[in-house]
């Protein structure tokens, strides 16, 4: 089972820049640049890293790595609690540049509760629109009719009850 962690709420914005701020000059004097512990990834998320290491090692016996930002913690469904979000974009293979990602984009894999859902993107965020938590997307252009450049987002919500994504592609006139 997952672990879940919950949001912290009620701390003020400039509470929450102050703590914010001062972690960040304490991870620059204090933290070595990245130090990923991976053995507090849920079994799916590692499953992802060990199949990558895998390709990486496979292609030339290549040197795998985890840079900052594979790794985060997000509440994805609006319940308060943190989820987890593998970003291939963090991925490094000494022999091969381009062996996670391409003009697509990156694999990233989302973790809500126990059920882990990927999708390539070119980057992403969460936001709230009313009652519900999105996920935006920038995705290739491709999705909207496009090549590469074409701007092209979409915008995914978790449904609790069936334990899956729901999106939809809007039909302008």
């Amino acid at each position: 089972m997952v672990r879940r962690i919950p949001l912290e709420h009620g701390l003020s914005s400039s509470l929450t820049m102050i703590f914010g701020a001062i972690a960040l000059s304490w991870s620059f004097t204090v933290a070595p640049a990245f130090s990923a512990d991976l053995s507090d990834l849920p079994t799916q998320l590692q499953n992802k890293v060990e199949a990558a290491t895998k390709a990486c090692t496979g292609y030339e016996n290549g040197e795998f790595a985890i840079e900052w930002g594979a790794v985060e913690r997000v509440d994805l469904d609006g319940d308060l609690y943190l989820d987890w979000v593998l970003n291939e974009s963090g991925f490094a293979c000494s022999t091969a540049v381009s062996l996670f990602c391409g003009t697509g984009g990156c694999m990233s894999h989302f973790l809500v509760e126990d059920e882990l859902h990927s999708l390539l993107n070119q980057g992403w965020d969460v936001d709230d629109f009313g009652p519900e938590r999105v996920l935006l997307a920038n995705v290739h252009g491709s999705r909207c009719g496009g090549i590469n450049p074409t701007p092209c987002v979409t915008a995914s919500t978790w449904d609790n009850e069936e334990k899956r994504w729901r999106t939809t592609g809007a039909n302008w006139e």
